[in-house]
């Protein structure tokens, strides 16, 4: 790890802090103004179809500006939402928390390119475990995040306004740090045009299957995460239990940040994927058997865990199939699978866990995991009979 690396490390975990807050109290504050109960993650949902929104223009700033300057201007963005969300809690206007949370999606969609800004600025031999290495870096996020939330939820009268007051305090912050990170220089602009045509490079089988598994994995994250402080509201458990539930999830997200792409390079990335789809399932099956505290903090921890082995190896996946010339295209493109899953399942957290209630909304979840184990298998097979493909 350079020095490079530690400082994006310290970005990716503020902008951890960001999401884990944001889960944390979205659906909450969501809840509390929203005109119907169903719309409570609406909030939780604006964030990440802004992200989806904002892949197409970031890729583009990123091509032109390159990574800092983008990077910086999606943090401006991140304090500019956070502010408008403080507004729109103390003014109780729930359509004014959605649009912010739906422009604080630009910082979204930038700060889920950080872990392949990691590979950049790492050698070749070290991409996997930069990138695992990086995320790990959103233990920050799994400490800061749920503790910012608990401790400025009462700051002001208005509940919960401090903590957004706060995360604009985060961004100013991170934005400290990314000035002192050197990127590798922006290409020449008469690189624009070379490379394949994006149709050619999604045809990839490698390329299919990390969007699919990358897409999947992150919404059956989001989509029980997202439901979580609903849930446990519901089974009267207090918000301080919520929060410890929530840190010990991203724990689970990051904290194997540090050995993941050892694990990858020694025994494969689709074997460490398939691993994480058993945690899923694993995870799945301890929230079915019960809505005791533990059982929450056990399935989310085991979630959490699932998720780092199915995301780090499906962005491990997708470098295996694209130049430098066309990474901005295609990353925008995998991001962009990502935030639209997302956004379906943050939707469809609060309408199924207010309506259905958290057990339906588990059984459910089993769908998009086994067709995330379906990937893998038709990979693994498709890369025994042709082992020189992509």
């Amino acid at each position: 790890m350079n020095r490079n690396l530690w400082l994006l490390a310290i970005c990716q975990g503020l902008f951890l802090t960001n999401n884990v807050t944001f889960i944390a109290i979205n659906g909450l504050v969501g809840f509390s103004l929203a005109p119907l109960g169903w719309m409570a993650t609406l909030p939780v949902m604006g964030y990440v179809v802004g992200g989806a929104f904002s892949t197409g223009l970031v890729a583009r700033t990123q091509h032109r500006f390159g990574r800092k300057a983008s990077f910086q201007i999606a943090l401006l963005v991140a304090m500019g939402s956070a502010l408008m969300c403080a507004y729109a809690a103390a003014s109780h206007n729930f359509w004014l928390l959605c649009g912010a949370t739906l422009v604080a999606g630009y910082y979204n969609a930038n700060g889920n390119l950080y872990r392949f800004a990691a590979a950049e600025l790492a050698g070749s031999g070290f991409r996997e475990k930069a990138v695992s290495l990086v995320m790990a870096g959103g233990l920050i996020g799994a400490v800061a995040g749920p503790n910012l939330a608990a401790q400025t939820r009462t700051l002001t009268a208005v509940p919960f306004m401090g903590a957004y007051l706060a995360l604009a305090g985060v961004a100013v912050l991170s934005m400290a740090v990314l000035a002192f990170i050197h990127f590798p220089p922006v290409l020449a602009k008469k690189t624009s045009g070379d490379g394949r045509p994006l149709r050619e490079i999604m045809r990839q089988p490698t390329f299919i299957v990390a969007a699919v598994t990358g897409a999947l994995g992150f919404g059956v994250m989001n989509l029980l995460m997202a439901a979580t402080p609903l849930a446990m509201q519901q089974c009267s458990l207090p918000f301080g239990d919520t929060a410890l539930v929530l840190e010990w999830h991203v724990i689970g997200m990051f904290a194997p940040g540090f050995f993941t792409g050892h694990l990858i390079k020694r025994f494969g990335v689709l074997p460490i994927m398939g691993i994480g789809v058993a945690l899923n399932l694993l995870c799945i099956t301890v929230a079915l058997s019960g809505v005791d505290l533990n059982q929450f903090l056990v399935a989310l921890f085991l979630l959490g865990v699932g998720w780092n082995f199915l995301f780090t190896g499906s962005t491990t996946l997708s470098l295996q199939t694209y130049t430098p010339a066309e990474k901005d295209r295609a990353q925008g493109v995998l991001n962009f699978f990502v935030f639209a899953t997302t956004a379906i399942s943050s939707f469809s957290s609060g309408v199924l866990v207010t309506t259905q209630g958290w057990q339906l909304l588990n059984a459910g979840s089993l769908i998009p995991v086994v067709l995330t184990g379906a990937a893998l298998i038709w990979l693994a097979r498709h890369r025994s009979r042709r082992p020189v493909a992509a």
